[in-house]
């Protein structure tokens, strides 16, 4: 059987080595650990493996120190990994078995990328050179992103590789964490730039440094390196793929749209069956508002097969990602039932994707039919740990659907001991099923040293203002004014003083966003429980102009809450003074509309659509308008005219489309 070494350099990693070598243990016959400079417990950890540790002082050179591990093994084999990697499943029992084939002098292996944070992990294949025949001129070449696989082609002009799918590596190095705690970025492009200035021609230090550059969001500097990495290329290059995508993606986040569309098809006559660069033409069609193109693209992304390891295909390109952006179009045509469909499709090919369960639920409009919304929810989900519940819990509170919320935090926090920040939230939740003193009592639990002790006290003022006992708000806003808060939010936790007196007078306040955005939140609120004329009072604090200024906002609060009177109030005041606003007419017109103002809500249909003709809701709510005066005008004729065939023929086709 031939002799397996396992060769690595390390430094300062304690908290991944452990992991890396279990899972080698059994299946290598040697482990080669070259340390660079390590602190902590790196090189203890590697000798109860039983590792042969040497010390190698750091000169910014990966290959040097490679090359040293390499001068120390005797294996037949060299397998060399990183720290923060490990052999997965039973990878180890395939790198037994390929290593006594003969006529194979190297195998590209399967990498496993994880990206993201603890909160959402991605993953992201790779196929990268891991594993070689140990021969004394096979060294590694390049200070980083070090080669040996051109190496070994110099050397040994008849060498033969192989893909070794079932052979695995899960790395962890692209977890933010470790990017941060390592300051891999910023290291890496010191050393590309360095290497780049003696070696300007090196297409692949090119293409790594325009990669470094769009990881550190230089992306118009990363566009042109990649370009010039590009610039005739052979389409046989094995990393060419991956280059495309970096080059879409850098123009795209450069806000350069023309260009990034014409990489994405000079990709696809290259790679016809590329799903990342389908989704990526999808997702910058769909904001350029190209919506039938982004339709196209996305479909292409979802049917297409397996991608091959060498794409490095980023998950979800084919899955949930491309049905979320789907779900996202057909919602801008106004067609909910489509969008449900692809959501749900996105939620079953990721469980774990939030965006599509958070538009899930705000489609089955939680805050209105709550039993509904349930239902519905326990029938598309799995809710079998305390985790999944306080999740959505903190997504319908979120979306302010606070009697759903209440059940799924209190099922979840029953369960496992709930943060501050959950706490408070079911006590907002509390308070909006006016179980005031429930509420009270969590709101005093929380220390005056705890950061959330200023939001625990506004919200015990909310408690006695939406009762209505002036006394208990005045003694609390005193006291809450002390904390010495912004000047905005002092602002608006003194209307809520004021709006109580008995002979209040408008005070004329001037609100910045963050004093408005507190102040919608709490008309929000209070119009949740039904208290029109509260929140009204309030809104009578606002100086003039800043009430103007933010009228659309207000108007739409009120229209969401079913009061179309205040809400045609509030919009016609806004349009008064904007009357080029496309989003203020259109949302009249939905008011218009639900009141029964069928030509005066044709008239802002059309205003809307003629301001701003590129948004499809302009157009589905003036032909939606139309079907319904239709049908109104045929039940008309028909009371005068009930024996006229024609009109009970039209009738009737009316019945069967609806």
């Amino acid at each position: 059987m031939n002799r397996v070494s396992l060769c690595m350099i390390v430094k300062n990693e304690e908290k991944n080595l452990r992991r890396c070598l279990q899972s080698v243990q059994g299946y290598v016959d040697e482990i080669i650990v070259v340390d660079t400079g390590s602190t902590d417990s790196t090189c203890r950890i590697a000798r109860e493996f039983g590792a042969v540790v040497r010390d190698f002082p750091w000169n910014d050179d990966f290959s040097r120190a490679r090359n040293a591990s390499l001068e120390l093994a005797t294996g037949d084999w060299i397998l060399f990994l990183d720290a923060d990697e490990e052999l997965a499943g039973n990878s180890g029992e395939v790198l037994r078995r390929i290593t006594a084939e003969e006529g194979v002098e190297g195998y590209f292996v399967r990498v496993i990328n994880y990206l993201g944070d603890e909160e959402w992990v991605e993953t992201c294949p790779d196929l990268i050179f891991r594993l070689f025949r140990n021969r004394k001129d096979y060294r590694f070449r390049g200070a980083i992103h070090e080669q040996i696989v051109d190496v070994i082609l110099e050397k040994n002009k008849q060498a033969s590789y192989r893909i070794a799918d079932d052979l695995v590596i899960l790395h962890y190095g692209y977890m933010n964490g470790q990017i941060e705690e390592k300051n891999k970025k910023c290291r890496n492009l010191s050393i590309l730039e360095r290497e780049l200035s003696s070696d300007p021609q090196n297409r692949l230090l090119r293409y790594h440094y325009g990669v470094e550059l769009y990881r550190v969001e230089r992306y118009a500097e990363a566009a042109a390196e990649l370009a010039r990495a590009a610039d005739g290329i052979d389409p046989g290059t094995i990393y060419l793929p991956k280059l495309l995508r970096y080059l879409v993606l850098a123009y795209h986040s450069a806000g350069m749209p023309r260009q990034a569309m014409e990489t994405v098809r000079l990709c696809l006559g290259l790679f016809p069956d590329y799903a990342d660069i389908y989704y990526y033409g999808g997702l910058i069609s769909y904001e350029e508002g190209a919506y039938a193109q982004a339709w196209d693209f996305l479909q292409n992304a979802l049917s297409m097969p397996e991608q091959p390891a060498y794409y490095a295909s980023f998950s979800g390109v084919r899955g949930f990602r491309a049905c979320y952006l789907l779900g996202q179009i057909a919602e801008i045509f106004c067609n909910e039932e489509e969008a449900l469909r692809y959501y749900i499709q996105g939620l079953r090919d990721n469980p774990k994707f939030i965006p599509a369960l958070e538009s899930i639920t705000r489609i089955l409009k939680p805050q209105e039919d709550p039993d509904y919304a349930r239902d519905c929810l326990e029938k598309l989900c799995e809710f079998g740990d305390p985790q999944a519940h306080l999740l959505m819990g903190q997504i319908l509170f979120r979306q302010s659907a606070f009697k759903l919320a209440l059940e799924y935090l209190e099922q979840g926090m029953s369960r496992q001991e709930a943060s501050a920040e959950l706490k408070l939230w079911k006590a907002i939740c509390l308070v909006q099923q006016c179980r005031y003193l429930e509420a009270l009592h969590i709101f005093d639990g929380i220390e005056r040293e705890h950061p959330l002790y200023p939001l625990a006290k506004l919200n015990k003022i909310l408690c006695f203002w939406f009762q209505g006992n002036r006394r208990k708000v005045q003694e609390y806003v005193e006291d809450l004014l002390q904390l010495g808060l912004s000047r905005d939010t002092g602002a608006v936790v003194g209307m809520l003083r004021d709006s109580l007196k008995k002979r209040h007078k408008p005070s004329g306040v001037v609100l910045g966003e963050e004093g408005m955005a507190l102040l919608l939140d709490i008309l929000m609120r209070t119009l949740d429980l039904k208290e029109k004329e509260r929140a009204l009072s309030l809104i009578r604090c606002l100086d003039k102009e800043c009430l103007n200024k933010n009228a659309l906002a207000i108007g739409e609060l009120f229209y969401r809450y079913g009061y179309l009177e205040v809400a045609e109030q509030y919009l016609g005041m806004y349009l008064e003074k904007n009357p080029e606003c496309a989003a203020a007419c259109y949302t009249l017109a939905e008011v218009k509309r639900c009141m029964g103002l069928d030509i005066e809500a044709e008239s802002l249909y059309r205003r809307a659509l003629a301001l701003n003709p590129s948004l499809p809701r302009h157009y589905i709510g003036l032909m939606r308008l139309y079907k319904n005066m239709r049908s109104k005008i045929l039940r008309q004729a028909v009371e005068v005219y009930p024996d006229a065939p024609v009109l009970r023929r039209l009738l009737e086709e009316v019945a069967a489309e609806t």
